[in-house]
């Protein structure tokens, strides 16, 4: 049996629709081994599809497929702290982590690189898969069925807090509300803010990250289904933070912060408080530079 850990990804990062994300350390732990036929266990109470349809088993099996592996079936156990439909990436999560078992089981035939081309072309995209994978920022392309991509180690003396709602928003949803064209000023503005957005992680410069995570693409027709979202990122900026922006599809919103902020959490859990969004979660973490790893359970 294998134990994999896979990290929670924040995507997007207000400009780069579709192309950077990160990840950060709250994880996931899938457990798996072959087996003949289908168990699929909640190890932590978290309600979990346990047929065909779960995305751990169907990802794995995928590859088993691709890699033209004999299947005969998996035990699964899963604990998700990555909570579902938030924009943390839990759907990548799986995805991420039925293959890195998969692989693992059958010998390790398929290389990262080419595991990175196979989840996108699963998930739709790489910005949550991706760093999913390998951890870091990273940024992405997707062109045809090939993802080109750098991945850059970001320095520990970031936090990043996740204001989390009381409810669930579908990534169907929140694409459908998007526009189907944008004028060139728009798109001039978020590529110039994207790359800001890149190089300023990964250089220290900060200071940028305000004017960097700027973004006329998403953020404005998504915070219109984040009821509080936009007074929680103004809140966030009142506190202190260097940037405050839509996780992945939402709903939640997440800060970049000094670690030289030590009350930036307890003052904006207060903040919500006052905004009237008191089931709102605010949770605490750091850059996961790492990725998914696994290791004998």
């Amino acid at each position: 049996m294998i134990k994999i850990r896979i990290p929670a990804t924040s995507a997007n990062i207000g400009p780069g629709f579709d192309s950077i994300g990160l990840a950060v350390n709250l994880y996931n732990y899938v457990t798996m081994e072959e087996h003949d036929g289908l168990i699929i266990e909640s190890m932590d109470g978290v309600e979990v599809p346990t047929d065909e349809t779960n995305l751990i088993y169907s990802t794995a099996k995928h590859l088993y497929e691709l890699c033209g592996v004999t299947f005969r079936g998996l035990k699964i156990g899963q604990i998700n702290q990555i909570p579902f439909a938030r924009g943390l990436g839990s759907s990548s999560a799986c995805i991420i982590g039925g293959l890195k078992g998969a692989n693992r089981l059958m010998g390790n035939p398929v290389p990262d690189a080419e595991l990175v081309n196979i989840a996108a072309r699963i998930e739709g995209h790489p910005d949550n898969t991706a760093p999913a994978l390998m951890g870091g920022l990273v940024t992405s392309v997707f062109a045809g069925s090939r993802v080109y991509y750098v991945k850059q180690e970001i320095k520990n003396d970031l936090k990043f807090v996740a204001l989390i709602p009381d409810f669930e928003l579908k990534t169907s949803e929140a694409r459908a509300v998007l526009p189907d064209a944008i004028p060139r000023a728009d798109g001039v503005f978020n590529l110039s803010r994207a790359a800001l957005m890149s190089v300023s992680l990964y250089s220290g410069n900060y200071q940028n990250l305000r004017v960097a995570a700027e973004d006329r693409i998403h953020q404005p027709y998504r915070l219109k289904l984040i009821q509080g979202g936009a007074e929680a990122m103004e809140a966030c900026y009142n506190r202190g933070a260097y940037a405050a922006f839509i996780s992945g599809a939402g709903p939640t919103i997440m800060a970049i912060v000094s670690t030289e902020i030590p009350d930036f959490s307890e003052n904006i859990a207060k903040s919500l408080v006052e905004l009237g969004l008191d089931g709102w979660r605010v949770h605490t973490m750091e850059i996961d530079n790492v990725g998914t790893i696994i290791e004998l359970a």
